[in-house]
């Protein structure tokens, strides 16, 4: 299909778009690369979303310098008018592996009151072993050697298992974080893209407007001269 199609009929307008109709900053763009245009001709559709993918990437450019790669993905995405959003939460909870189901389990009993309360329960049925109850042969006479001996053992393992899940936490944030930031960022874009529609459509009608009113002003002063003939008669 021809891209532009300016002298002749269109057999499929249902494909093209009036120049006319194209937004000024985009016109521009593809009249630097097609000099003979002008608004009467029709432009392909997907010619059109090519100088627009164009035109945001001129925009992003402008205001944060070079782009990468989550800002190309939003302009892809805009450009294809798909949904760029995800429900990332269940994905991220996906394909866990055992150890990794093991670390949040931990982190997350040992960040909990229960473990607290157990915990503190624990020490103190220990004490009461070793200082009442078998206070004849304690197994773990005072200071309690073998208890200070397991609590570090606990505390050096049960360190490096919370990192595991905390960095695996940060990840998921991170991905949250880029999800939000591709959403925010196609919205902002579209809103901006919006926002020339909408001063294009106003221009539009303003000269639409302005031609009515001065053939309007033409008819009305046909009426006058014709009125003032007859009255001279």
């Amino acid at each position: 299909m021809e891209e532009i199609i300016c002298d002749k009929k269109v057999k499929n307008k249902d494909d093209y778009i009036k120049g006319d109709l194209v937004r000024d900053s985009i016109f521009e763009l593809i009249k630097k690369d097609n000099p003979d245009l002008n608004r009467n001709c029709y432009i392909l559709k997907e010619y059109v979303d090519k100088y627009r993918e164009k035109h945001l990437k001129k925009i992003i450019k402008r205001e944060k310098g070079n782009f990468d790669e989550l800002e190309k993905i939003v302009i892809k995405a805009i450009s294809d008018k798909s949904v760029i959003s995800d429900n990332i939460e269940e994905d991220l909870d996906k394909g866990l592996t055992f150890g990794q189901r093991i670390a949040d389990n931990v982190a997350k009993f040992g960040g909990s009151w229960a473990f607290i309360f157990s915990f503190i329960a624990f020490l103190f049925l220990w004490v009461i072993l070793n200082v009442w109850i078998l206070s004849k042969k304690p197994f773990d006479p005072y200071p309690f050697i073998l208890l200070n001996l397991m609590l570090s053992m606990l505390a050096a393992i049960q360190a490096p298992i919370i990192m595991m899940s905390q960095n695996r936490q940060e990840d998921k944030d991170r991905k949250r974080g880029e999800n939000d930031y591709k959403t925010n960022l196609k919205a902002e874009l579209e809103i901006k893209l919006l926002h020339e529609k909408v001063d294009h459509l106003i221009l539009t009608q303003n000269k639409r407007l302005m031609e009515i009113q001065e053939m309007q002003t033409d008819y009305l002063e046909d009426i006058i001269r014709l009125l003032s003939k007859n009255h001279l008669r």
